[in-house]
Parts: structure tokens; C-alpha cells; sequence
């Protein structure tokens, strides 16, 4: 009987075997050896971008300036409006671009752009463009507009298909995002393209956070793209998505959103902007000071690289010791083992660390709220302090009291930390394995003590009535609200469907990939 149990069992793996083979085979990607890389422009010296930094950029020589984008609105209004400013190139390099109402307006924005002779090269991570091959096609086929996909799916209906065959390629993503304009402004941080990314839509907005960024690093932004743009793992969407359809599906889509009640609304919100002359007039809340831009090579698609050449690695040695604080903000916050210890280490030494991630009640993936809560109490127990977004925040707060996450109903997706009152960094890294090891990532670590202290202050107010703080009570975890101390032993948000779910994740082998 267990002979032939086993016998069935190697039959079956090895007829699994050959089905993955024969896949992978029948829906293998082209060749890319006869393609034909380009790189960015220089910074252009025409145009209102180029003549509104000039003496700024002048009188702050190889120094960067900063000013942090929290709210959505300005964050959709900022990449448009510099769009709309392009006279030279556009690079936009992203892990999501969404099909819906804000993605739909800034692909309209890139090829109004390239109808005016900007040269638009746009990189997208083929896990985020889902219903946009139409689109994607007849923007690779402008004769100013080169589209590349990252790790693109073998197939292109049923994409999610193609884990079952190429697993391994498929599971390691391009996180990376920027967005950057004539050689002299790029905006960089969390946020991905679409309606909750910008604060509208019919689902719950992210609580997110970008910086736009002038002057030196901007350079540094480019060279990063063109190492990306040029990588193994990039693909020309032309032989990916195939040859553009007959019309103008773009002109179709813009079309479609005329009756969407929130055009009217983001049509004010770009009438009453002017990023172009409030950066000229010095309005726009720039701080000059020194940035260091940190990136995952894009090698780490190809497997296990070596962990000094990890980004997390590069940007600890970037932040050097911590001293007395580190606050940081994590939506998909899965420490594992060693960052436990990690934690552990700071607290031991006297450093006050405090984490903010999403409650259960907010987070939108569960599994990775499991990979956190497997590890909540050994954190607690070493001295860090745990807080965690609380779905209905604030509703009735004032957005300046809200601060930098300021919003009710909502799930958090910012990724920043500040270090004794002096660093902050913001970019598209998690505290999680995904973010270490298998997706690349990228950020800005900026010497602000203006941003940094902003940061700690959120934290030093209990983040404002927005999140529940975590606490030991006798062995047992309470959640309590710092404001009216309120205090509850049950998970908020938990059921016994998500109490199950969480038990039975927590026990996989799945950390790794979480």
C-alpha cells in the first residue's frame, strides 16, 4: 500500500513536471537580444520647469530640495501639472498603474506630452497594468513613447495563470516608483498610479506619501532609471501586448470619463494649482538640503544576490547608528525573526522605537497582517511601541490635524522613518521579507529636521486619536486609544473566520514571501 502511494506520488510530480515544462515553452516570453536601450536626456535649460529652478538650482549647487506631497489630490496635481510643463522627457517607472479614473488622465497627460515633442519612456511592472494592453500598445507605437513591461506574465488573459508555471520569475517584482521631468524635478515615495493612490474613487483611499525633488538628485534618479530601463528582466511592451488595435482606445477611455463626478472635482483641483510658478516664486515649501537616493539593483530579479548589496543593507549603512529615536511607518510590516531582534538591539541600547502599521480592520492584505502578528508580542516584550491604523480614523478631524496621515476610513501605504531628529526617509520600502529580498525597491533618505521632527511629533501625539497603540497587560495584548483610553483585549476588526485565517497563515512557511 505505501509503494504504491509512493509510486502515485512520484507519477504525479513528475507528470506536473513535464506539464510546467511544456508550458513554459508554449508560452515563453520573446527575446529581447536585439533591443535597443536608450538613455535620459540631459536636463533641458528651455522651458518653464528649467527657467522656474534655474537660480535656485544656481544658488543651492549640489544640493537637493524636498517638499513632501501628502495629500492625494496634490499628488495626482503635481505629476499632471509637470507633465503639462514638459518640454524635453518624461520617465515614469512604477509598480501599479491602474485602468481607472487618475491613471486613465495621466496616461492622457504622457502623450499629450509626446504630441508636443517630449520624448516619454514609461516602465511598468506587468503586475499593475491589468486591463491597459490596448492602451499600452498605442502608446508604444507614438513615435515619442517607448513603453517597457517588468517580468511581464506569459500570459496575457488569465494572467494570474502564469504563477502556476513560471512561479519564481513572476514572484519577484519591480516596486520602484518615480516620475521625473525634464532632468530637473522628480517625484518619488509610495505612491502607485491610481484612485485610492490620490485620495478618490469608490474604494478606500491609501494614507500615502511622496517627495517631489529638485536639484541634485535628480541626476541620480536618472542614471537609476536608465540601470532599470536597461535591465534582463524589461521587455518592450510591442512584443509583449502586441501590435496597437484599430481607433484610439485612449480617446475612448478619456472620452468614457466625462460623466465621472469626480473629473469635475479633479479639473478644480488642477485649475487652482500652479507647481510651475509656486517652485519659481519659492511658494512651494522646497527645502534645500543634501538626499541620498537608495535603490535595489535590478540584478535582485534574477535570484539571491548578496545581502551588502541589498538596499536594506545600503540604507542602514546609509542611516549609520540610531541614537535615540527611530519612529517608523510601515503599512506591510512583517519583521521576521531577524528584524525582531533588530528592534530588540535598538531598544536595548536605549533607543525609543516605535512602528505604526495597519490595524487588521485597515489592512488589505491579510496574510501579511499574520506574518506581523506572529511576531506582535515578541516586539512588545523587547520594548518596542506598536501602533496600528484604525479604519474609521478621525472621521471628524481637520485635515491639519491629521497631519501627514490624514484621512478616515482608510488604509495606510506610506513607507517613511525618521531617525533622531535629523533623517527621514520615504520611498517605496516595506519592513517586510518581500521588500528585502525579492522585489526591488527604491527611496530617498533626506537630511530634514524639519520632516524628520514632523514625524516624531506624529508619534509623540499618539498620532492623533488615528491609531490604536498595542500594549502588554499582564502577558496579554490590549489595544488601547491614547486619546480617550478606552481600552479593548479583542483584535479590532477580528472575527472567528479572520482569527482562523490569521492562526492557520501564521503557521505556513510563507514568511518568506509575505
Amino acid at each position: 500500500m505505501i509503494a504504491a502511494v509512493a509510486n502515485f506520488l512520484a507519477g504525479l510530480i513528475v507528470t506536473l513536471g513535464v506539464l510546467i515544462l511544456i508550458a513554459r515553452l508554449a508560452f515563453s516570453l520573446p527575446e529581447i537580444e536585439n533591443r535597443q536601450d536608450t538613455q535620459a536626456l540631459p536636463p533641458t535649460t528651455e522651458g518653464a520647469l528649467a527657467a522656474a529652478l534655474a537660480s535656485q538650482e544656481e544658488a543651492h549647487g549640489g544640493q537637493t530640495g524636498v517638499a513632501p506631497l501628502q495629500k492625494g489630490a496634490d499628488a495626482f496635481a503635481a505629476r499632471i501639472l509637470l507633465a503639462d510643463a514638459a518640454v524635453s522627457s518624461i520617465d515614469a517607472q512604477y509598480y501599479i498603474w491602474h485602468d481607472d479614473l487618475t491613471g486613465t488622465l495621466l496616461l492622457g497627460a504622457l502623450r499629450r506630452a509626446a504630441d508636443r515633442g517630449v520624448w516619454v519612456r514609461l516602465m511598468l511592472d506587468d503586475n499593475g497594468t491589468a486591463g491597459l494592453d490596448p492602451e499600452l500598445a498605442a502608446l508604444d507605437a507614438h513615435p515619442m513613447i517607448e513603453v517597457r513591461l517588468w517580468n511581464p506574465f506569459n500570459l496575457r488573459r488569465f494572467k494570474m495563470l502564469s504563477y502556476g508555471f513560471d512561479f519564481f520569475r513572476l514572484n519577484r517584482r519591480m516596486h520602484n516608483k518615480s516620475f521625473t521631468v525634464d532632468g530637473h524635478a522628480t517625484i518619488l515615495g509610495g505612491r502607485n498610479i491610481g484612485d485610492e493612490y490620490f485620495a478618490t474613487g469608490p474604494t478606500a483611499p491609501y494614507v500615502d506619501l511622496d517627495v517631489l525633488a529638485v536639484g541634485r538628485v535628480v541626476a541620480d534618479v536618472a542614471a537609476d532609471f536608465d540601470r532599470y530601463w536597461r535591465a534582463g528582466a524589461v521587455h518592450p511592451a510591442g512584443r509583449i501586448v502586441g501590435a496597437p488595435r484599430e481607433g484610439d482606445p485612449l480617446a475612448t477611455r478619456l472620452a468614457g470619463l466625462e460623466t465621472d463626478p469626480q473629473l469635475g472635482e479633479y479639473r478644480q483641483i488642477l485649475q487652482s494649482s500652479d507647481i510651475v510658478n509656486a517652485l519659481a516664486a519659492g511658494e512651494f515649501g522646497v527645502e534645500w538640503t543634501t538626499a541620498q537616493l537608495v535603490s535595489d539593483d535590478p540584478i535582485k530579479d534574477e535570484g539571491a544576490v548578496a545581502r551588502e548589496d541589498l538596499l536594506a543593507s545600503r540604507l542602514a549603512d546609509a542611516v549609520g547608528e540610531i541614537e535615540t529615536r527611530f519612529d517608523g511607518v510601515s503599512p506591510y510590516f512583517v519583521p521576521g525573526k531577524a528584524g525582531v531582534e533588530a528592534f530588540a538591539q535598538l531598544a536595548a541600547r536605549g533607543v525609543q522605537v516605535r512602528m505604526l502599521t495597519n490595524s487588521l480592520d485597515a489592512t488589505d492584505v491579510l496574510p501579511v497582517h499574520a506574518g506581523y502578528a506572529k511576531r506582535r508580542k515578541d516586539m512588545l516584550r523587547s520594548g518596542v511601541q506598536l501602533y496600528e491604523l484604525r479604519q474609521q480614523a478621525a472621521v471628524d478631524a481637520p485635515i491639519d490635524r491629521l497631519g501627514p496621515f490624514g484621512t478616515s476610513d482608510a488604509s495606510l501605504h506610506a513607507k517613511t522613518f525618521a531617525v533622531d531628529g535629523a533623517r527621514i526617509f520615504v520611498g517605496s520600502f516595506n519592513f517586510d521579507p518581500r521588500s528585502t529580498t525579492l522585489n526591488t525597491e527604491m527611496g530617498l533618505l533626506i537630511d530634514s529636521d524639519r520632516m524628520a521632527q514632523g514625524l516624531h511629533d506624529a508619534f509623540n501625539a499618539d498620532l492623533r486619536g488615528l491609531a490604536w497603540r498595542v500594549e502588554l497587560d499582564d502577558g496579554d495584548m490590549i489595544w488601547r486609544d491614547p486619546q480617550t483610553d478606552v481600552v479593548t483585549t479583542d483584535e479590532p476588526g477580528t472575527s472567528l473566520l479572520r482569527r482562523l485565517a490569521l492562526t492557520i497563515v501564521g503557521w505556513l512557511p510563507v514568511e518568506w514571501m509575505l
